[in-house]
């Protein structure tokens, strides 16, 4: 069973930064992809960023050109930076990673934006 522990969470006041981990329990490289969803109270969960096993990386509408999703493979942890972060970035941030068997989820970790 793959684990995936995020860190990183925490309040920051608007325009501010925060930087989230997601660590694998295995090598990252077999997962086809990896990234990050995000759900705020009464919303959807919304994809916020993804990294393929080649590299590529794709964003959600809302955090292009803000966020930034990375990996370090000698660790097996992937990234996400969060900068200019936005009252409405307030959620609970979710990484995943999507192999042949199936998706695998972290438990969450609340970001909240707030003066």
């Amino acid at each position: 069973q793959v684990q995936l522990v995020e860190s990183g969470g925490g309040l920051v006041q608007p325009g501010g930064s925060l930087r989230l981990s997601c660590a694998a329990s295995e090598s990252i490289l077999r997962f086809l992809t990896m990234g990050w969803y995000r759900q705020a109270p009464g919303k959807q969960r919304e994809l916020v960023a993804s990294i393929a096993i080649g590299g590529s990386t794709d964003y959600g509408d809302s955090v292009k050109g803000r966020f930034t999703i990375s990996r370090d493979k000698a660790k097996n942890t992937v990234y996400l930076q969060m900068n200019s972060l936005q009252p409405g970035d307030t959620a609970v941030y979710y990484c995943y990673s999507a192999a042949v068997p199936g998706t695998y989820w972290g438990q969450g970790t609340q970001v909240t934006v707030s003066s």
